[in-house]
């Protein structure tokens, strides 16, 4: 059962959309960049840079299952820390608009979802009260019938697994009960030993050279960085990543003399990815006890174009060539 993550940042609006010294942002999406536009064009999905409409939520649903992919996880964002829940701000946050698109699309049976909740800098979920609120405001993704379940129970991803809550998910899973669920399913993304609160792990990426330079890395490396994070137990089984790549290089500012980089690895193909993907079949088959019945595995990602990280249709991979990869894994699993 395959997942690919799913980034919302290609809606809304530019921050430089009214500076006249940079037309590419006039209608651009919040999170495009001028090295986007000017030095990695390929990366433009097949679709342009928005994914903000119903039609083009239609066109990735159908890409996306025809070629194997079960379900998105949308990463979801929490607002105003330290205060009661603010539904005006989440809602209007442009980067919940693709997950809205996906349940409205009129295909949108032909997948699952679930959330990722992106509980990093600046949206981090602080105090069991606020997780517990949380936990109220998503009950009805979680009680949806096409939201991802994990034995039984809906699947919750948390993105930063040292930032969450031991309190706040008992608060978590006991509303989740109340409501008539059997519990949660969360799956905590970290390199660290997991706190018993979380019954999967899982991972978003895993970045070997995180700001230790500009360096360039193969993928093969990249590859085997993930695969090392491969390691669940019969208590907290593990739901393995795959990488699609990582080369960050247009979301860094060589402008910004405070600017961090990292490596990259620029040698990535369909044939290195679907080799990727097959190993984290053959570690499932050799490892059924430390891995989940559903037989989950997460691909990082759908649509992470600033980052590098990509499986859907761009101009560089115009045929899908990703996708098709992918399938042939997908079908020959079954």
């Amino acid at each position: 059962m395959v997942g690919a993550y799913y980034f919302e940042g290609w809606a809304g609006r530019n921050r430089l959309a009214d500076d006249p010294n940079e037309p590419w942002a006039r209608n651009a999406p919040m999170h495009l960049t001028r090295r986007m536009v000017e030095e990695f064009p390929e990366r433009e999905p097949v679709w342009g840079w928005r994914s903000d409409s119903l039609e083009i939520m239609e066109r990735q649903i159908d890409l996306a299952a025809d070629h194997g992919i079960a379900f998105f996880a949308f990463c979801w964002y929490w607002h105003d820390n330290g205060q009661a829940i603010n539904k005006a701000a989440i809602r209007e946050d442009p980067k919940h608009r693709c997950l809205d698109l996906f349940l409205k699309a009129r295909n949108s049976r032909r997948m699952k979802f679930c959330l990722l909740v992106a509980n990093h800098e600046g949206f981090e979920i602080k105090g069991a009260a606020n997780w517990k609120q949380a936990g109220e405001f998503w009950l009805p993704y979680l009680k949806h019938p096409q939201h991802v379940t994990v034995g039984g129970k809906p699947l919750l991803l948390i993105f930063s697994s040292k930032d969450g809550d031991r309190d706040g998910f008992a608060a978590m899973q006991e509303s989740a009960r109340k409501a008539g669920l059997p519990g949660l399913a969360i799956a905590g993304c970290g390199d660290e030993v997991l706190d018993a609160s979380y019954t999967h792990h899982a991972r978003y990426n895993v970045v070997p050279g995180w700001e230790k330079g500009l360096e360039e890395h193969s993928y093969a490396e990249l590859a085997a960085a993930n695969q090392a994070a491969w390691r669940g137990s019969a208590t907290q089984p593990c739901l393995p990543i795959v990488t699609a790549g990582w080369d960050r290089r247009p979301w860094e500012n060589p402008a910004d003399p405070k600017q961090k980089y990292c490596w990259y690895h620029p040698d990535r193909s369909p044939e290195q990815f679907a080799a990727s993907v097959r190993d984290a079949v053959v570690w499932m088959d050799q490892h059924p006890e430390k891995t989940t019945a559903e037989r989950i595995v997460l691909i990082y990602a759908w649509n992470e174009f600033g980052e590098g990280g990509h499986i859907a249709p761009t101009r560089g991979d115009p045929d899908g060539k990703y996708l098709k990869a992918l399938k042939a894994v997908v079908e020959q699993g079954r």
